[in-house]
């Protein structure tokens, strides 16, 4: 196996988060939304504490998430990236090959049209990159730690996005 192939990162996945902060036809509505975007059925997070502040219990259905991996992860990444207009803000990255970033308004989004019995959402986007070899660490049978040289460091995460069309720029 090529040495360089094995140190380029890709995309792991790409998880789609909506929050609503209540239950009922507000959080199916956006359930709907989510659903027509990724093309696939998104789950329903359930608070995990009691904030009275926002009038949210535990245990109350409060936003849906969907995990999209493989081609329909890099096919929805290059139409959120147009939605932020290509540009994604430095702080977006983390230190361990993380990208996350927030749409305003899912309208933004190339391809979809204004539906007034939905409504408009807001929704988070978080993009995992990982190298090949990254399964060590996940499996069950013979886990074992993963070298400096396979995991994805910032700057790697950076020039990544840059060569799907994305600009960085300083806070």
């Amino acid at each position: 196996m090529d040495n360089l192939a094995v140190r380029n990162p890709r995309i792991e996945k790409v998880v789609v988060n909506c929050s609503v902060g209540e239950g009922g036809a507000k959080l199916e509505k956006a359930q709907k939304i989510v659903e027509s975007i990724v093309g696939q059925k998104p789950e329903v997070r359930k608070a995990k504490k009691t904030v009275r502040g926002f009038g949210i219990h535990k245990g109350e259905p409060i936003a849906v998430r969907a995990t999209l991996r493989k081609q329909a992860a890099y096919d929805f990444l290059k139409k959120a990236l147009a939605a932020v207009n290509n540009t994604l803000k430095s702080s977006s990255f983390d230190e361990h090959g993380n990208i996350s970033f927030g749409i305003h308004e899912h309208l933004d989004i190339p391809g979809t049209r204004y539906n007034p019995e939905l409504g408009i959402v807001g929704m988070d986007v978080s993009v995992h990159l990982t190298k090949p070899g990254y399964r060590v660490v996940k499996r069950a049978y013979r886990r074992s730690k993963l070298g400096k040289t396979q995991t994805v460091s910032r700057r790697e995460a950076v020039e990544f996005m840059k060569s799907l069309g994305a600009k960085v720029v300083e806070d």
